[in-house]
């Protein structure tokens, strides 16, 4: 994993919509993750719309992905989840499942979804990249979802 944050694309003067889909499980890391999703995007698309959509945990998270990406009103959602590795293999598959509905859903439907699904070993893990400023993984989600919608902008309008 890296340990600096990705440089800052341009500011987007466009309005954007913006769906974060996130995990309630975990919920200190995922509020974590919010914080500064929704920090650097207010930042980087001050006229951009957020909106939040809450689910159980990492595994319902494509669910509800799937559904704002078929009502097509996002230009980008952001998927937010920690998993926390235990000692059998759940954490390993829940982690490629999720990835894998994700990609699929991007796809099919050609929306972005920046996947902040994290698994981490531990919760040292955790907290520095969900709460701390350093390498915050919802900063650099952020930076990510602006960057596509620009350039999914640019490519659309030919």
């Amino acid at each position: 994993m890296s340990k600096s944050t990705p440089p800052r694309p341009p500011i987007a003067q466009a309005k954007r919509t913006f769906h974060v889909v996130a995990s309630r499980f975990n919920a200190q890391y995922v509020d974590g993750l919010i914080d500064h999703v929704a920090k650097e995007l207010h930042s980087l698309a001050p006229h951009g719309t957020i909106l939040v959509h809450r689910v159980p945990g990492s595994f319902e998270i494509p669910v509800v992905t799937r559904e704002v990406a078929i009502q097509n009103k996002a230009d980008v959602i952001i998927a937010c989840g920690v998993i926390l590795r235990g000692e059998t293999d759940h954490a390993q598959n829940l982690s490629r499942s999720v990835t894998d509905a994700l990609q699929r859903i991007a796809i099919e439907h050609g929306v972005p979804v920046i996947n902040v699904v994290l698994s981490f070993d531990n919760e040292n893990q955790a907290r520095a990249r969900c709460l701390e400023s350093k390498i915050n993984r919802g900063t650099e989600a952020a930076r990510a979802a602006v960057e596509i919608v620009n350039v999914l902008s640019e490519v659309r309008r030919g």
